[in-house]
């Protein structure tokens, strides 16, 4: 079984006894110095008074076992609070001598829960959509795949019909699905022509519109307290509203006829078992929610749970905001290509590999940006060059230079060990990571900082993104889609930092070997987790840049 970081953390927790947490995992390297978790001061002395932690339970602490736990080496008091420091050597063989299970997410053992993922803004074109709208897009696309690598049954509505939409989504790496045929919706027409309230003073109907329906009792019944808007009323409902409502209605049945089928389905299959996820921005989110109300009022069988995941508004600095997806996307591609010309002195637009490198740049940038940021919050957008610089650390064009670092210095090795300079890799299992500390003084730890802080705790931050409140009160819920691209540029300054301050490929000299082995299968569990980090947004590695 792998270690864990919130296994450790657990079992730390429990070894104090009945309370809520005290420990907390360190980050710094300044702090890792000296430590790899700490219980406060503070924490302690509202736990156990002004008196020092028992004997007892520090030496329980330091003999810790249990599944996933990582070895502790000692625990001691200190002016801080209670420091406990790993076992690094043993951690550092433990986890680098099973990178596959740290570069990927934990799969549970039964199949999770069934979501229906809803993205209203692709239900239009290309050039009509939003900066607001794509930020929509892009969060239930990351949603989706970080659903997905954690078994849970994800279907995508809408399908897309604008012909055009299809090729910009493939241009962006959105995964979604493309339309085939029309779901009926001669039930719900029916249901909605019984429930029609009589024209007010002769109203005049738009085309396509079948009557409003009222919808108070609804939101009294059920809206007021969990965040629908009481000055809904009545929906306007029309032939293209019902298409929407009956599409929702088909992913929802189809998995009931797949239990009743026997085919692979969740243990609760049922529509009640099913969450209806609606991924909207924040301009669409009223009309949703009649969308929403309206669906309980013409079918009986509409899920119970519907969740709004809201995406706060863009804003873009310098700019009007008028800006659609197509001319952002556009924009950032000249970027990228301008600023490759500066630093290889030539126009590469005629390289189809570069090409291929830019598209890939550019969509970098622009899911860095859009999901770099917690969905719910506002999103100020900067157009300025410098947002797609190699050397600005908090952007997509950083983290895939850095993929493209570890390439190079993977093609490196295998050249070098091609010619002779180099032995063939050894058996992982021989290696000797007692080998892995940094000498360098400042700044500490950089081995061990990569492993700590980006290695380890790897699948736990893609369970935390694939996370969703199903039990939670209330229309709206949050997901943490912003971890990833966080955790990603992180990674890569650390491993930026590190990488230029040490020689990995030292020279060819047979007592160097040891050491440059064990930062090599260190550096292949970065690449490993940097990789399946960027498959979570689309995104493919890169070998150069």
């Amino acid at each position: 079984m792998r270690l864990g970081v919130e296994e450790t953390l657990g079992a730390l927790n429990a070894a104090l006894g009945p309370g809520g947490p005290v420990w907390f995992k360190e980050t710094r390297a300044r702090h890792l110095r000296v430590r790899d978790f700490l219980a406060p001061r503070r924490a302690l002395q509202a736990r156990f008074g002004d008196d020092q932690v028992p004997e007892r339970v520090v030496h329980a602490i330091v003999g810790l076992q249990g599944p996933g736990v990582a070895p502790v080496l000692s625990c001691a008091p200190t002016p801080a609070g209670l420091a406990l420091q790993l076992r690094r050597s043993a951690v550092f063989e433990r986890v680098l001598g099973a990178v596959a299970a740290y570069a990927a997410p934990t799969v549970p053992a039964a199949p999770g829960p069934r979501v229906v993922l809803h993205c209203p803004a692709l239900r239009g074109s290309p050039c009509a959509l939003r900066l607001s709208q794509l930020r929509a897009v892009l969060v239930a696309d990351h949603l989706a795949r970080a659903l997905h690598a954690h078994r849970v049954s994800v279907r995508l509505v809408p399908a897309v019909r604008d012909p055009h939409m299809p090729t910009f989504l493939q241009q962006l790496r959105v995964d979604w699905p493309a339309a085939s045929e029309r779901a009926a919706t001669e039930a719900l027409r029916s249901r909605a022509l019984a429930e029609l309230t009589p024209a007010r003073n002769a109203e005049a109907l738009p085309s396509g519109a079948l009557g409003r329906v009222c919808l108070k009792e609804l939101v009294d019944e059920r809206g007021r307290t969990t965040g629908y808007d009481p000055n809904l009323d009545s929906c306007l409902v029309t032939e293209d509203l019902l298409a929407v409502l009956a599409e929702l209605q088909q992913a929802v049945q189809d998995w009931a006829e797949d239990s009743s089928l026997g085919l692979a389905a969740a243990p609760d299959a049922g529509t009640d078992s099913c969450m209806v996820v609606h991924v909207v921005s924040c301009e669409e989110e009223f009309q949703q929610q009649k969308l929403d109300l309206l669906w309980w009022k013409l079918d009986d069988q509409a899920p119970l749970r519907q969740k709004h995941l809201v995406c706060g508004p863009v804003k873009v600095a310098g700019a009007p905001g008028t800006l659609t997806a197509p001319e952002y996307y556009e924009l950032r591609h000249a970027q990228v290509r301008k600023a490759s010309a500066l630093k290889h002195g030539r126009d590469l637009a005629q390289d189809p590999a570069w090409m291929e490198i830019f598209r890939v740049l550019s969509v970098a940038t622009i899911k860095f940006e859009m999901l770099s940021t917690a969905p719910q919050s506002q999103l100020l957008l900067a157009l300025a060059d410098s947002s797609i610089s190699t050397k600005g650390t908090k952007s997509g064009t950083f983290v895939m230079y850095n993929c493209a670092r570890l390439a190079t210095l993977f093609e490196s090795y295998k050249c070098s060990m091609e010619q002779g300079l180099y032995p063939t890799f050894p058996p992982v299992s021989s290696l000797d990571f007692s080998l892995l500390h940094d000498e360098h003084p400042s700044p500490p730890q950089g081995e061990w900082l990569l492993l700590f802080n980006s290695v380890l705790p790897f699948p736990d931050l893609l369970g935390h993104t694939a996370a969703l409140p199903r039990t939670a009160p209330g229309l709206h819920i949050t997901a943490r889609t912003e971890l990833v691209c966080k955790f990603l540029v992180q990674l890569s300054m650390d491993f930026s930092s590190y990488y230029n301050r040490v020689h990995i490929l030292g020279e060819p000299r047979p007592h160097l070997f040891g050491q440059m082995f064990a930062r090599l299968q260190l550096l292949r569990a970065v690449r490993e987790v940097l990789h399946t980090g960027l498959a979570m947004l689309g995104l493919p590695p890169l070998s150069h840049i």
